[in-house]
C-alpha cells in the first residue's frame, strides 16, 4: 500500500510538471472582460464568439468585482458565472479568474468603518473610488481571505481555468492615517525596536525635541512634502508595505491551499506614487507563479519612450524570477493604428507572454466609462479588434517559439528604504535605475533588476544606482561580489544613510569606502559652481571627460571625491578646476568603480563599451541603430523596426521569415514599425 501510494504520488508530480510546461509554452492573445456589467446572456454568448472569432486564448475576469460575487455579507452570488465559465471553456477560451479583494464592498465599509481610508488630517474618507480601503485592517483581511477560500474553491478544478489573479494595482489607493493604523504601526515598531531607547535613537528624536517617553506617543507622519523626520518616515513607508505584503502572501497561500498546482498572477502596479510598496518581497518568494502588470505605453506609434517606460515595467517587476511574464492588461483606448502590435513584439523581447487587452468593450458607467476598448459601446467591433485579431494570428505562428527566457549577465540594484530614502534629492533612486536599464535598451541586451539583499548576484557586471540606504547584508553582499571577481558601478546618493535612515557617521559610501578606495566628502550644487565655470556653462550643465573625450551632461549636483587608492578615470572638467568624479579601486579579484554623478548615459556609456568587452558580456544582435531585437535560441531571431524608416539588417546565410512567409538570402529589410522572425537555415 505504501508504495502504491509513493507511486501515485510521483505520478501526480510528474502530471503537475508536465501541465506546468504546458502553461508555460506558447504566447496567449484575449482581453479583460466585465461580464458582470448586465450578465445578459446572450451579450455574453455574441462577445465569446466575437473573442473566438479573433482568435483570441485568454480572457481576465472578475477584477474590481467582489460584491458582485457577494452582493450582501455571505450571500454569494456564482450561478450566473458558472455559466459564463462554462461557454468560455467550450470556446477553448482560458480564464484567468481575478480574486477582486479591491476595492472592499460598500456594505463591508459600513460593517465595519475602520476599512475607510482616513487623511493625514484625521477626515474620514468615504470609499468614493476604488482602492479606498485600509488593507492592513484585521476585518478587511478576515473577510477577503474568506472571500478568496469561497471563490477558489469553486473554481479550482474548473476546466476553463488558467490562473487565479492576486489583487489588482496593490500599490495604488490612498495609505490611511487612522488611529488603528497608529496602533497597528505602534504594535510593528514594538516588535522592531523592542525598547523605547532604541526607537529614540533610530528616530534621532533628541533633534527638535522629539523624544518619547512611551510607545503610546508615536504620532503617524503627515501628508505631504514636509511630511516628519526621515527615520520615521522611512519605518512607517515600510510597516505599510510590510502589511500588503504579509496579507498578500496570506492570500497566495491561501489560494495554493485550495488550487495546488493552479497559476497565480497579478497585475503589479506597485510603484504607484499613492502608496508605492516593496514588490521584492513578492517576487522573491517564489509564491506568484507569473508576474504581472498593465501595460500601458501611451498611443503613439512615432516615438518610443513609451514603450520604454513600460518595458522597464515589466523589468522592474519581474525581478530575477525565470518564469514567463504576463501583460495582463494591455493598452487599447485612443492608440494609433498598429502601435498595440508594434508594443506587443517589444514586450516578448521581455519575456512577455501574454497581451491581455483592457479593455474588451468600451463601458457604460463608471470612472472608466469613456475608456475606449475594442467593441464600441454599442458592442460592434472596432479597428483595435482587429489589431488584436492579427496579433492572435501572428502570435500562433511563432508561439512554439516563445516565451523567450532572458540571459542576464548584468544586474540593477533596486532597494525600496532608497526610494523612500531619495526623496529629499534631486533625482530618486528609481529614475537612476531606469537611466541604467536605458543603457542595456539601446544595446538590445538583457539585465535583471535586482534586489541585492535577496539575491545570488550570479552577474559579472553589478550597478548599484542611488541606492541610498545601505545595510550590512547589502553592504556585505557587495564586498564579496567585488572580492570574489565581481565589477560594481555605484553612482551618486548610494550609501549615504544606515538602515535606520540616519546618515553615515563614517567615511562615506557607507560600509563600502574601502572597497571603492575613496572618501565621499560632500556634494556641490552645479548652477551655483557655475558661477566661476572656465566654459561660462549655466544652469546644470557640466563637461564630463573620460580617457581624454569630453561630453556635455546635466546634473543638479556632483560628488566631492576624494582618491584614497583608487585611480582617477573620469573627471569633470568645465568648472573651476578638475573634479575627480569617476574613480575605479581594485579590491580582492574584482573592481569597485564609483561615478560621483547620478546614472547618466553620457557618463557611463563609453565605460559600459568597454567593460563588456573586457568582462566578455554577450552583445545583443549586430542590428542598426532604432532595431530591437533577441537572438530567442540558437536558430531564431526577433526584430522590431521602431522607427519610420526601412532597416536593413545584416545576416550571412540563409534565413526564413516565419512570420511573413519568405526566403531571405543573406541581408533582408524591415519595413517601418513591423516585426520580423526569421528561423536561420
Amino acid at each position: 500500500m505504501k508504495i502504491n501510494r509513493i507511486i501515485t504520488l510521483l505520478l501526480i508530480a510528474i502530471a503537475t510538471i508536465f501541465c506546468d510546461n504546458l502553461k508555460a509554452q506558447g504566447l496567449f492573445v484575449g482581453t479583460n472582460y466585465h461580464p458582470h456589467d448586465d450578465k445578459n446572456i446572450e451579450k455574453i454568448k455574441s462577445d465569446i464568439q466575437l473573442m473566438k472569432s479573433a482568435g483570441f486564448n485568454v480572457v481576465r475576469m472578475g477584477h474590481l468585482a467582489w460584491d458582485s460575487y457577494e452582493p450582501s455579507e455571505g450571500q454569494f452570488d456564482f450561478a450566473w458565472f458558472d455559466h459564463v465559465m462554462d461557454m468560455m471553456n467550450q470556446a477553448g477560451i482560458k480564464v484567468i479568474l481575478d480574486i477582486a479583494i479591491h476595492p472592499a464592498p460598500i456594505w463591508l465599509h459600513n460593517k465595519f468603518p475602520s476599512i475607510d481610508v482616513v487623511s493625514a488630517t484625521g477626515n474620514r474618507l468615504y470609499p468614493n473610488h476604488r482602492y479606498m480601503d485600509d488593507a492592513g485592517d484585521p476585518n478587511y483581511q478576515k473577510y477577503a481571505l474568506r472571500y478568496t477560500d469561497v471563490l477558489t474553491k469553486r473554481y479550482a478544478k474548473h476546466p476553463a481555468l488558467l490562473a487565479f489573479g492576486i489583487d489588482n494595482e496593490s500599490g495604488d489607493g490612498p495609505i490611511s492615517y487612522s488611529e488603528t493604523v497608529r496602533l497597528r504601526f505602534i504594535e510593528w515598531l514594538h516588535k522592531k525596536y523592542g525598547t523605547l531607547e532604541g526607537l529614540n535613537k533610530a528616530w534621532a528624536t533628541h533633534r527638535w525635541s522629539r523624544r518619547l517617553n512611551s510607545f503610546e506617543e508615536v504620532g503617524l507622519p503627515t501628508e505631504g512634502q514636509k511630511n516628519g523626520a526621515p527615520e520615521k518616515i522611512l519605518d512607517f513607508r515600510t510597516f505599510v508595505s510590510s502589511e500588503v505584503n504579509n496579507f498578500l502572501l496570506a492570500v497566495l497561500d491561501k489560494v495554493n491551499a485550495n488550487a495546488p498546482g493552479t497559476l497565480t498572477n497579478t497585475n503589479a502596479w506597485y510603484y504607484s506614487p499613492l502608496k508605492y510598496i516593496d514588490w521584492s518581497e513578492i517576487a522573491y518568494s517564489g509564491k506568484m507563479a507569473r508576474e504581472g502588470c498593465g501595460f500601458y505605453p501611451g498611443n503613439s506609434l512615432t516615438t518610443n519612450w513609451g514603450v520604454m517606460n513600460a518595458a522597464f515595467g515589466i523589468s522592474r517587476i519581474q525581478f530575477e524570477s525565470k518564469n514567463p511574464f504576463w501583460c495582463s492588461e494591455f493598452t487599447t483606448m485612443t492608440a494609433v493604428p498598429n502601435s498595440i502590435r508594434k508594443s506587443a513584439y517589444a514586450t516578448l523581447m521581455y519575456g512577455n507572454q501574454m497581451v491581455c487587452g483592457w479593455t474588451w468593450q468600451s463601458m457604460w458607467g463608471g470612472e472608466e466609462q469613456y475608456l475606449e476598448g475594442m467593441l464600441d459601446w454599442d458592442g460592434v467591433p472596432n479597428r483595435k479588434y482587429n489589431e488584436y485579431k492579427q496579433m492572435a494570428t501572428e502570435f500562433k505562428k511563432i508561439g512554439k517559439y516563445f516565451p523567450y527566457k532572458p540571459r542576464p549577465e548584468v544586474g540593477m540594484a533596486f532597494s525600496f528604504p532608497s526610494q523612500m530614502a531619495s526623496s529629499s534629492f534631486p533625482e530618486q533612486h528609481e529614475s537612476q535605475l531606469q537611466a541604467c536599464w536605458n543603457l542595456f535598451y539601446w544595446r538590445n541586451m538583457d539585465a535583471n533588476v535586482v534586489e541585492i539583499s535577496r539575491s545570488s548576484l550570479n552577474y559579472k557586471l553589478l550597478f548599484v544606482p542611488g541606492v541610498t540606504v545601505m545595510d550590512d547584508k547589502t553592504a556585505a553582499k557587495i564586498r564579496e561580489f567585488v572580492k570574489n571577481g565581481g565589477t560594481v558601478i555605484m553612482t551618486s546618493n548610494s550609501a549615504l544613510v544606515d538602515a535606520s535612515g540616519q546618515v553615515f557617521k563614517t567615511t562615506h559610501p557607507g560600509q563600502l569606502s574601502d572597497v571603492f578606495g575613496i572618501r565621499v566628502g560632500s556634494f556641490e550644487e552645479t548652477e551655483s559652481m557655475n558661477e566661476i565655470s572656465r566654459k561660462a556653462y549655466n544652469g546644470k550643465k557640466l563637461e564630463f571627460t573620460y580617457k581624454g573625450k569630453a561630453v556635455d551632461m546635466q546634473s543638479a549636483r556632483f560628488d566631492i571625491i576624494d582618491p584614497k587608492g583608487a585611480e582617477v578615470i573620469g573627471s569633470i572638467t568645465s568648472l573651476d578646476k578638475d573634479y575627480p568624479i569617476m574613480t575605479s579601486n581594485k579590491y580582492g579579484k574584482g573592481c569597485a568603480i564609483y561615478v560621483g554623478l547620478p546614472a547618466d548615459g553620457n557618463v557611463l556609456n563609453p565605460l559600459l563599451d568597454e567593460l563588456i568587452v573586457e568582462l566578455g558580456i554577450k552583445k545583443g544582435p549586430d542590428v542598426p541603430l532604432g532595431v530591437m531585437a533577441r537572438q530567442i535560441d540558437k536558430n531564431h531571431y526577433l526584430y522590431l523596426n521602431v522607427t519610420g524608416e526601412p532597416k536593413e539588417i545584416p545576416m550571412k546565410g540563409k534565413s526564413r521569415s516565419i512570420l511573413f512567409d519568405k526566403d531571405y538570402n543573406g541581408n533582408f529589410t524591415v519595413e517601418p514599425y513591423e516585426p520580423e522572425f526569421v528561423e536561420l537555415k
